[in-house]
């Protein structure tokens, strides 16, 4: 079928997000218009897949490029486009990146991470104790991995006031330049003394070794720093918000590996369909063909809801097995500190579970206030108690 026969464009985003909700309309279109024309805020219009077996193949097969959109107006929600680091490379420029990263974020050195993520943890759950309330976000979900990172990449905590709104700002491309104007100064720094972290290895790898450029260097450590406390960060609170209200409290902690698989399945942490793919030649997908030149965006959220996978979709069940959820994406761009996201999530959630087995929301669900406008979901404070 082509996709001529599929013109209807309808408007995107949908509606306004709400909470952790996913619109209704991605039901409807998966069914009855698995590639779906959607005109954008900005930019014009696109290709939307919401099927998952679509989306893995929008984000993985290489007839589909991200190199290919730089220096186009591309369809986006945002009024202007900025350069996004990785996130605008293919192959085998993004494969020289994600190398000289990938030694860090192995399964196995992140793994002996994980009695620091514990130590960290207990800390700051021994310090929500001391009181009868706390507010989960500020008092656990922000600063574990904000922690972790900054220790990672060698960058100081006490910086977070500055930093963490410039992260939010990078992760939306609405302004990148006061994450990395910040970030160049830490590689001045090194420059000056060498340090023994992540961004001094990445800095040795630019000036030693001429791995990657200068902007690379920036955007791949600002990138790294962003993305590695504020989807964490997100995803535990929300994680704590799904399971109070859908459960009705904590899952034991022999649970918490398979819990947070399908809580990164079922919440939909970004807060739109973020960058499309380009289509280099023509590639027929559900519902029609996708023509070369054309932009298409496949949708994270819409594919772990996808019946054909996931039976009840919409149900969160802890025990789900097999769960190929694309939460964290999929193919050549999945995400790089994926073993260190798991990590913190699994942490967080069975040390909560053992040391505070009781916890409940500290508040009425609809008192809480979520976060608008940013890249990602996720709730302003969470208040609980125990």
């Amino acid at each position: 079928m082509r996709v001529s026969t599929n013109r209807e464009v309808r408007s995107y985003p949908f509606t306004e997000y709400q909470r952790l909700e996913l619109d209704p309309v991605y039901d409807y279109i998966r069914e009855n218009a698995p590639l779906c024309r959607v005109r954008l805020p900005y930019g014009g219009e696109a290709w939307l897949v919401t099927r998952h077996e679509d989306v893995r193949t929008v984000l993985v097969d290489s007839r589909f490029s991200r190199a290919a959109g730089v220096g186009r107006d591309e369809p986006r929600v945002t009024p202007h486009v900025q350069p996004r680091g990785m996130l605008d490379m293919d192959p085998p420029d993004l494969t020289r990146l994600r190398k000289l990263v990938a030694g860090t974020f192995t399964a196995r050195r992140v793994e002996r991470l994980r009695t620091r993520a514990v130590t960290v943890t207990t800390d700051l759950i021994d310090r929500m104790v001391e009181h009868e309330s706390a507010d989960l976000v500020g008092d656990l979900a922000v600063p574990l991995p904000i922690t972790m990172i900054c220790e990672l990449l060698g960058v100081p905590v006490a910086d977070r006031p500055d930093f963490t709104g410039w992260a939010q700002t990078f992760l939306t491309g609405a302004d990148t330049e006061p994450l990395l104007a910040y970030m160049a100064g830490l590689v001045g720094q090194r420059r000056e003394r060498s340090t023994d972290d992540l961004l001094g290895a990445l800095v040795e790898a630019r000036d030693g070794y001429g791995k990657l450029t200068e902007h690379e260097l920036l955007f791949l450590s600002a990138g790294l720093l962003a993305a590695g406390f504020e989807t964490t960060a997100n995803q535990i609170g929300n994680s704590v918000y799904a399971m109070l209200t859908h459960l009705g409290g904590l899952v034991p902690p022999k649970l918490v590996p398979s819990a947070v698989e399908e809580l990164l399945r079922l919440l939909p942490l970004a807060a739109t369909v973020g960058t499309p793919r380009w289509a280099v030649e023509d590639v027929t997908l559900s519902g029609g063909t996708v023509r070369a030149g054309e932009a298409v965006f496949a949708d994270r959220s819409a594919a772990n809801r996808d019946p054909r996978v996931f039976r009840d979709p919409h149900r969160l069940d802890v025990t789900r097995s097999p769960n190929p959820h694309v939460g964290l994406g999929h193919g050549i761009h999945y995400c790089l500190g994926a073993q260190l996201a798991r990590l913190e999530l699994q942490v967080a959630l069975a040390t909560l579970s053992e040391r505070l087995p009781e916890l409940r929301l500290g508040a009425a669900q609809e008192s809480l206030t979520w976060r608008t406008g940013g890249a990602l979901r996720g709730l302003v404070a969470l208040p609980v108690a125990w």
